[in-house]
């Protein structure tokens, strides 16, 4: 794992909900894209992000 995505995972963990950016795969902590008016990506400046969920399995038992 490389000290970037290492950085994004220290990030992911912080309260709130996560987003990555669509054009170049960044993660970015809701709390850092606050601190931008025009909500844009820190590192490209792209404006479409995709939220990230974490990977919940949901078990349900059959009846």
């Amino acid at each position: 794992m490389s000290d970037e995505q290492e950085t994004n995972v220290e990030n992911m963990n912080r309260e709130g909900p996560v987003y990555e950016c669509v054009s170049c795969g960044r993660r970015v902590p809701h709390d850092d894209l606050q601190r931008y008016i025009s909500f844009r990506c820190p590192y490209c400046g792209y404006r479409i992000f995709r939220k990230v969920r974490a990977p919940i399995v949901k078990r349900v038992k059959a009846r």
